[in-house]
C-alpha cells in the first residue's frame, strides 16, 4: 500500500512540476477588462515576462519588458518564487525516485529510503506553497487595481495561466503531504525493541508450552527423625 501511495505521490508533483512551466510559458497572466470599454477591437494581456496586444484580425504584436528594475515588486517576487519552485521540484523528483521502495536505489535499507522519500515530500510542499503565493500575489494584485475607482491604468482580469498555477500548486501539496504521511521513519532502535518484544514473546510461549507437556513428577519424600539402624 505504501509504494503505491509514493507511485502517486510522485505523479501529482510531476504534473504538478510540468504545470509550472506551462503557466511560465502561458502569456495570459492578465487579460485586459472589456467592462466599461469603449474599444472593444483590441485586447491587452501579459505574463511575468512580457507584454502583447492583438486586434480584431487576430495580428497580435509582443515586446518583453525592458527592465527588470523599472518592474513593479510583486511582479518581481513572483518571478523569483515560481523559479524557486521549480528548483524545489527538481529536488523533490530526485529524492522521491531515490526513496521510493519499489527503486533499487539504496539498496534494501528501508528506513533510509523513507526518509529521503519523505524529504522528497517536503520539497513537493515547498514548490507547492511557492507556486501559490506567487499566482496568489499575482491575482490578488489584479482584483485590487480592478476594484480601485481612482487606479489610473488598464485593468485587467485572471488569465487562463493562474488557473494553471493554482492546479499546480495543488497537486504539488497533495503529492508533498502523501508523501510525509505514508513514508517509513522509524529509526533502527524502535525496530530493535520490536524485535526484542517478538523474541520475549515466543520465549514465554515456549516456556508454557514445555509446562504443559512436561511428565509429572514425583511426590517429595517427607524427612524423617529416625536413624537408618531404626528400622527393622
Amino acid at each position: 500500500m505504501k509504494a503505491i501511495t509514493e507511485v502517486v505521490a510522485l505523479f501529482l508533483g510531476f504534473v504538478g512540476w510540468v504545470m509550472i512551466f506551462v503557466s511560465l510559458q502561458d502569456q495570459y497572466w492578465r487579460v485586459s477588462t472589456q467592462d466599461g470599454s469603449v474599444i472593444l477591437t483590441s485586447a491587452i494581456y501579459e505574463n511575468l515576462w512580457m507584454s502583447c496586444a492583438s486586434d480584431s484580425t487576430g495580428v497580435y504584436n509582443c515586446r518583453e519588458f525592458p527592465s527588470l528594475f523599472a518592474l513593479p515588486g510583486y511582479v518581481q517576487a513572483c518571478r523569483a518564487l515560481m523559479i524557486a519552485s521549480i528548483v524545489f521540484g527538481t529536488f523533490a523528483l530526485a529524492a522521491t525516485l531515490a526513496g521510493m521502495q519499489c527503486s533499487k536505489i539504496g539498496g534494501e535499507n528501508y528506513i533510509l529510503k523513507g526518509r529521503i522519500a519523505a524529504i522528497g515530500g517536503v520539497f513537493f510542499l515547498l514548490q507547492g506553497i511557492c507556486t501559490m503565493i506567487a499566482i496568489s500575489w499575482y491575482g490578488a494584485n489584479i482584483t485590487r487595481e480592478f476594484f480601485d475607482d481612482f487606479f489610473p491604468g488598464i485593468k485587467y482580469e485572471f488569465g487562463e495561466a493562474l488557473y494553471i498555477g493554482w492546479c499546480s500548486a495543488t497537486l504539488a501539496i497533495c503529492g508533498g503531504s502523501c508523501l510525509v504521511c505514508s513514508c517509513q521513519v522509524t529509526t533502527p532502535n524502535d525496530n530493535m525493541c520490536v524485535s526484542l518484544k517478538n523474541v520475549l514473546y515466543y520465549l514465554v510461549e515456549l516456556v508454557h508450552i514445555r509446562l504443559h507437556l512436561s511428565p509429572m513428577s514425583a511426590p517429595h519424600s517427607v524427612p524423617s527423625n529416625y536413624d537408618k539402624n531404626a528400622y527393622v
